[in-house]
């Protein structure tokens, strides 16, 4: 112990008073200040190298300060003594060092305080390099005082330069380009554009400071390499990989959990084929940058930064709801029954599943793709200025002009594909459509509209059959009923003005003023 700092204490309040100062001087290594509450940086041991589809946590956590903790900490890093005196031989006294561990409820009464103004504030824990708000990359690992992010590598990078040789870009581009997804079965440029960007937005998030949308990586078989390309990033920057919620209630709660994890991606892997992904918790975590739910077990509210890449992955998916304008899609289509049979020799990287485990591997692809971010920010970030995504407009003008730099065409342009899967709005739009068909622009109270939604019997007795004027198309509840009239009310109100296609509901008082009607105008 003859490295350890020494700390003499007292009685209880002494004693108190004397740690809080002595943790402000930053008495513990690798301990920072998060929330409010201290943390202690500590390195995961037993991990292993997962699958693709497997979580990949990082290599080191954010541990909160236990008085357990504190106490194992101070016997590591300190020597904590008070000063006894005991009786000698000839009747004095001499006073002697005693080590003592502090009291759990002394430890507790330290840790309890929320301000800690001369400990260095933790704002995160990345697993790659990042770029600062200044253009810099934040490439060293530890703790950044400028930033705040602490960088607990998952690839060990040789020095990456602020200024890429053109043979270094040449090269960077030919290998993620012409090796590393060049075998996928995009089903057009686009696809293999959004998923390069969404390879790259950790890396400039913090440049950005922007919303990431929510990225939909399917297909139409399995086999295609979804859980692959989900994979990339995951082992880049840390992975949770999570079964789909099909409540609002579970989906909530695992975002929460999740969120107090150091992972830079979380992916709800290999949802059911066919899956409407139309969640308005999903809708609204994607939109937020500070996720606020009660804390799991307790009773207290917590508010965390959403700094998370949030990807979900079947065959044949669609999006419901309001998560069509907050979806970046990536659609493969191997065109063929069997793609896990396709001849891996031919492929730029055979068998790239397990070739991506690999470290070594991981390094390859990082570095390739922050000599891409370097030279983009050395010629100035410049930005596609005519992109729009709502509230993802400054992300996608960025890693918009990031592609263009680099010659790389076709970013968002499959929106119309995603819009194409919205269910939500494929139903409404097939509803208005059938009932501009069969009432015009008729004025109809919701108990009207419903009484029309009724089959009507056709023929006489036994020879007749029950017919649908509206051939399945009448609008529906979440359970797949038909609503009743009141409920048809709702829904209707809360889709006046809204277009579907050509096809927008308009909605009055009737004559007398007691009632709302509806009627659908169509532009075509």
């Amino acid at each position: 112990m003859s490295d350890a700092i020494p700390v003499q204490v007292g009685s209880g309040p002494e004693t108190i008073r004397v740690l809080k100062a002595a943790l402000a001087r930053q008495l513990l290594p690798d301990t920072y200040v998060s929330g409010g509450a201290l943390v202690h940086m500590e390195t995961v041991s037993g991990q292993t190298s997962p699958a693709a589809d497997e979580d990949a946590p990082l290599p080191v956590t954010a541990s909160p300060i236990t008085p357990a903790t504190l106490a194992g900490l101070l016997a590591e890093h300190a020597y904590v003594y008070r000063l006894r005196s005991r009786k000698t031989g000839k009747g004095a006294t001499e006073t002697y060092e005693e080590e003592i561990t502090p009291p759990r409820e002394i430890l507790a009464s330290v840790l309890a305080a929320k301000t800690w103004p001369k400990v260095p504030p933790l704002r995160g824990v990345i697993g790659a390099p990042v770029l600062r708000r200044d253009g810099t990359l934040l490439q060293q690992p530890g703790y950044d005082p400028t930033t705040g992010l602490y960088l607990a590598a998952k690839v060990a990078l040789p020095p990456v330069p602020d200024q890429p040789t053109p043979r270094q870009v040449h090269a960077a581009r030919e290998f993620l380009l012409g090796r590393f997804l060049r075998d996928f079965p995009w089903a057009s440029p686009a696809d293999r554009a959004n998923y390069l960007a969404l390879l790259a937005t950790p890396i400039l998030r913090h440049f950005t400071r922007s919303l990431t949308p929510f990225a939909l990586i399917d297909a139409t078989m399995p086999a295609s390499g979804k859980s692959i390309l989900t994979g990339g990033p995951g082992m880049l920057y840390g992975q949770r990989v999570m079964p789909w919620a099909y409540t609002e209630e579970e989906l909530r709660k695992s975002i929460t959990a999740v969120l107090a994890e150091q992972v830079g991606v979380v992916v709800w892997d290999n949802l059911a084929e066919g899956t409407v992904i139309d969640s308005p918790t999903l809708a609204l975590l994607v939109t937020a940058g500070v996720w606020s739910d009660r804390q799991l077990g307790a009773s207290r509210n917590i508010a965390t930064v959403n700094d998370r890449l949030w990807m979900a992955t079947g065959n044949n998916l669609q999006v419901g709801g309001d998560m069509a304008s907050r979806t970046v899609r990536v659609h493969l289509d191997p065109n063929m029954p069997r793609p896990e049979q396709r001849d891996q020799s031919r492929f730029g990287i055979p068998h790239l599943d397990q070739w991506i485990t690999i470290p070594a591997n991981q390094h390859t692809v990082l570095w390739h793709l922050l000599v891409l971010v370097l030279d983009w920010t050395h010629n100035g970030a410049p930005r596609a200025a005519s992109l729009s995504m709502r509230q993802f407009t400054p992300w996608a003008q960025h890693l918009g002009g990031f592609l263009a730099h680099h010659g790389i065409d076709g970013f968002l342009a499959n929106a119309a594909d995603v819009r194409g899967i919205d269910e939500d709005e494929t139903r409404w739009r097939a509803f208005l459509a059938c009932w501009h068909t069969l009432h015009s622009d008729q004025r109809m109270t919701a108990a009207e509209l419903r009484r029309s939604g009724e089959p009507v019997w056709i023929g006489q007795g036994a020879a007749g059959e029950e017919h649908d004027r509206w051939e399945g198309q009448f609008i529906t509840t979440h359970t797949g009923r038909l609503p009743n009239a009141l409920a048809l009310g709702r829904l209707l109100t809360g889709q006046v003005g809204r277009w579907r296609g050509d096809y927008v509901i308009r909605s009055a008082k009737n004559d007398r003023g007691d009632r709302n009607v509806f009627w659908v105008e169509h532009h075509g």
